[in-house]
Protein backbone atom coordinates (compact mmCIF):
# COMPACT_ATOMS: atom_id res chain seq x y z
CA UNK A 1 0.00 0.00 0.00
CA UNK A 2 1.06 3.58 -0.64
CA UNK A 3 0.67 4.42 3.06
CA UNK A 4 3.07 1.65 4.10
CA UNK A 5 5.55 2.71 1.41
CA UNK A 6 5.50 6.29 2.72
CA UNK A 7 5.99 5.09 6.29
CA UNK A 8 8.96 2.97 5.27
CA UNK A 9 10.44 5.85 3.32
CA UNK A 10 10.11 8.24 6.27
CA UNK A 11 11.49 5.82 8.85
CA UNK A 12 15.14 6.94 8.45
CA UNK A 13 14.18 10.65 8.69
CA UNK A 14 15.51 12.31 11.84
CA UNK A 15 14.47 15.63 13.44
CA UNK A 16 17.66 17.39 12.34
CA UNK A 17 16.81 16.49 8.75
CA UNK A 18 13.45 18.25 9.08
CA UNK A 19 15.17 21.34 10.48
CA UNK A 20 17.74 21.22 7.67
CA UNK A 21 14.97 21.10 5.07
CA UNK A 22 13.20 23.94 6.87
CA UNK A 23 16.26 26.17 6.56
CA UNK A 24 16.29 25.90 2.75
CA UNK A 25 13.77 28.74 2.12
CA UNK A 26 15.92 31.07 4.22
CA UNK A 27 19.06 30.02 2.33
CA UNK A 28 17.36 30.63 -1.01
CA UNK A 29 16.31 34.05 0.27
CA UNK A 30 19.91 34.86 1.25
CA UNK A 31 21.06 33.85 -2.22
CA UNK A 32 18.46 36.17 -3.75
CA UNK A 33 19.70 38.99 -1.50
CA UNK A 34 23.28 38.65 -2.81
CA UNK A 35 22.23 38.14 -6.43
CA UNK A 36 19.80 41.06 -6.42
CA UNK A 37 16.73 38.99 -7.27
CA UNK A 38 14.35 40.61 -4.81
CA UNK A 39 12.66 43.12 -7.09
CA UNK A 40 12.19 46.85 -6.65
CA UNK A 41 11.37 46.62 -2.91
CA UNK A 42 13.72 44.02 -1.40
CA UNK A 43 12.60 44.60 2.19
CA UNK A 44 8.94 44.00 1.39
CA UNK A 45 9.90 40.91 -0.62
CA UNK A 46 11.89 39.48 2.29
CA UNK A 47 9.10 40.32 4.73
CA UNK A 48 6.48 38.69 2.52
CA UNK A 49 8.47 35.54 1.76
CA UNK A 50 9.40 34.65 5.34
CA UNK A 51 5.82 35.37 6.41
CA UNK A 52 4.44 33.11 3.69
CA UNK A 53 6.82 30.29 4.64
CA UNK A 54 5.58 30.62 8.23
CA UNK A 55 1.99 30.33 6.99
CA UNK A 56 2.84 27.32 4.82
CA UNK A 57 4.42 25.59 7.80
CA UNK A 58 1.37 26.35 9.95
CA UNK A 59 -0.85 24.76 7.31
CA UNK A 60 1.52 21.78 7.10
CA UNK A 61 1.26 21.31 10.86
CA UNK A 62 -2.53 21.39 10.67
CA UNK A 63 -2.44 18.62 8.05
CA UNK A 64 -0.85 16.07 10.39
CA UNK A 65 -3.89 15.14 12.47
CA UNK A 66 -6.31 14.79 9.50
CA UNK A 67 -3.76 12.72 7.59
CA UNK A 68 -3.43 10.34 10.51
CA UNK A 69 -7.16 10.16 11.14
CA UNK A 70 -8.51 9.93 7.60
CA UNK A 71 -5.58 8.49 5.62
CA UNK A 72 -3.79 6.46 8.27
CA UNK A 73 -0.58 8.38 7.59
CA UNK A 74 1.19 8.96 10.88
CA UNK A 75 3.50 11.98 10.69
CA UNK A 76 3.03 13.01 14.31
CA UNK A 77 6.75 12.75 15.09
CA UNK A 78 7.42 15.65 12.73
CA UNK A 79 4.84 18.00 14.22
CA UNK A 80 7.16 19.57 16.78
CA UNK A 81 9.82 20.38 14.21
CA UNK A 82 7.25 21.88 11.83
CA UNK A 83 5.81 23.99 14.65
CA UNK A 84 9.21 25.28 15.73
CA UNK A 85 10.11 26.17 12.15
CA UNK A 86 6.79 27.99 11.71
CA UNK A 87 7.57 30.07 14.80
CA UNK A 88 11.10 30.82 13.59
CA UNK A 89 9.82 32.14 10.27
CA UNK A 90 7.04 34.08 11.98
CA UNK A 91 9.69 35.66 14.21
CA UNK A 92 11.79 36.53 11.17
CA UNK A 93 8.70 38.09 9.58
CA UNK A 94 8.20 40.27 12.66
CA UNK A 95 11.89 41.17 12.95
CA UNK A 96 12.16 42.18 9.29
CA UNK A 97 9.19 44.51 9.79
CA UNK A 98 10.72 46.06 12.92
CA UNK A 99 14.36 46.28 11.80
CA UNK A 100 14.43 46.64 8.01
CA UNK A 101 11.00 48.06 7.20
CA UNK A 102 10.42 50.53 10.04
CA UNK A 103 14.07 50.62 11.21
CA UNK A 104 13.30 50.68 14.93
CA UNK A 105 11.05 53.74 14.70
CA UNK A 106 9.19 52.72 17.84
CA UNK A 107 6.61 55.48 17.76
CA UNK A 108 5.61 54.47 14.22
CA UNK A 109 5.64 50.80 15.20
CA UNK A 110 3.35 51.52 18.13
CA UNK A 111 1.02 53.58 15.94
CA UNK A 112 0.84 50.79 13.36
CA UNK A 113 0.03 48.23 16.04
CA UNK A 114 -2.94 50.37 17.06
CA UNK A 115 -4.18 51.66 13.69
CA UNK A 116 -3.58 48.88 11.15
CA UNK A 117 -5.91 45.86 11.55
CA UNK A 118 -3.65 43.42 9.70
CA UNK A 119 -0.75 44.20 12.05
CA UNK A 120 -2.96 43.77 15.13
CA UNK A 121 -4.21 40.42 13.82
CA UNK A 122 -0.72 39.25 12.85
CA UNK A 123 0.77 40.27 16.18
CA UNK A 124 -2.03 38.45 18.03
CA UNK A 125 -1.22 35.31 16.03
CA UNK A 126 2.47 35.68 16.91
CA UNK A 127 1.68 36.06 20.62
CA UNK A 128 -0.34 32.83 20.46
CA UNK A 129 2.54 31.01 18.80
CA UNK A 130 5.05 32.24 21.40
CA UNK A 131 3.96 30.00 24.33
CA UNK A 132 3.68 27.05 21.94
CA UNK A 133 7.29 27.49 20.87
CA UNK A 134 8.50 27.94 24.45
CA UNK A 135 6.79 24.72 25.57
CA UNK A 136 7.73 22.60 22.54
CA UNK A 137 10.20 20.48 24.47
CA UNK A 138 10.07 17.38 26.66
CA UNK A 139 10.97 19.30 29.81
CA UNK A 140 7.92 21.57 29.42
CA UNK A 141 5.63 18.60 28.84
CA UNK A 142 6.89 16.91 32.02
CA UNK A 143 6.59 20.12 34.04
CA UNK A 144 3.09 21.01 32.81
CA UNK A 145 1.66 17.53 32.49
CA UNK A 146 0.41 16.10 29.21
CA UNK A 147 -3.20 17.29 29.65
CA UNK A 148 -2.29 20.92 30.43
CA UNK A 149 0.28 20.95 27.64
CA UNK A 150 -2.32 19.67 25.17
CA UNK A 151 -4.83 22.34 26.24
CA UNK A 152 -2.22 25.07 25.77
CA UNK A 153 -1.41 23.82 22.29
CA UNK A 154 -5.01 24.27 21.23
CA UNK A 155 -3.83 27.86 20.68
CA UNK A 156 -2.52 26.51 17.38
CA UNK A 157 -6.04 26.68 15.95
CA UNK A 158 -6.89 30.36 16.58
CA UNK A 159 -3.28 31.30 15.75
CA UNK A 160 -3.61 29.61 12.35
CA UNK A 161 -6.93 31.34 11.64
CA UNK A 162 -5.49 34.73 12.61
CA UNK A 163 -2.40 34.13 10.47
CA UNK A 164 -4.62 33.45 7.47
CA UNK A 165 -6.69 36.56 8.19
CA UNK A 166 -3.49 38.60 8.55
CA UNK A 167 -2.49 37.62 5.01
CA UNK A 168 -5.91 38.53 3.60
CA UNK A 169 -5.95 41.95 5.29
CA UNK A 170 -2.33 42.61 4.34
CA UNK A 171 -2.89 42.43 0.59
CA UNK A 172 -5.87 44.83 0.80
CA UNK A 173 -7.67 43.05 -2.03
CA UNK A 174 -9.15 39.67 -2.83
CA UNK A 175 -6.52 37.77 -4.83
CA UNK A 176 -6.69 34.00 -4.89
CA UNK A 177 -3.54 33.18 -2.90
CA UNK A 178 -4.50 34.41 0.60
CA UNK A 179 -8.03 33.10 0.13
CA UNK A 180 -6.65 29.66 -0.73
CA UNK A 181 -4.55 29.65 2.44
CA UNK A 182 -7.54 30.71 4.53
CA UNK A 183 -9.76 28.11 2.87
CA UNK A 184 -7.19 25.40 3.60
CA UNK A 185 -6.92 26.48 7.25
CA UNK A 186 -10.69 26.51 7.75
CA UNK A 187 -11.06 23.15 6.00
CA UNK A 188 -8.34 21.55 8.14
CA UNK A 189 -9.89 22.96 11.30
CA UNK A 190 -13.33 21.80 10.16
CA UNK A 191 -12.10 18.24 9.68
CA UNK A 192 -11.39 18.12 13.40
CA UNK A 193 -15.12 18.64 14.08
CA UNK A 194 -16.16 15.47 12.24
CA UNK A 195 -17.19 12.89 14.85
CA UNK A 196 -15.01 9.84 15.08
CA UNK A 197 -16.58 6.66 13.81
CA UNK A 198 -17.50 4.17 16.54
CA UNK A 199 -15.12 1.18 16.63
CA UNK A 200 -16.49 -1.91 14.93
CA UNK A 201 -17.42 -4.76 17.20
CA UNK A 202 -16.16 -8.19 16.36
CA UNK A 203 -18.96 -10.69 15.72
CA UNK A 204 -19.66 -13.01 18.64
Amino acid sequence: MLRDTIHRGLRPVRPWMVYTLGVLPALLLVIDVFTGNLGVDPVKTIEHRVGEVALQLIVAGLCITPLRRFAGLNLIRFRRQIGVLAFVYATLHLLVWITLDLQFRWSEIGADLVKRPYIIVGFAAFLMLLPLAVTSNNAAIRRMGAAAWQRLHWLTYPAAALAGLHFILLVKAWPAEPLIYMGAILALLGLRLIPRAAPRRMPA
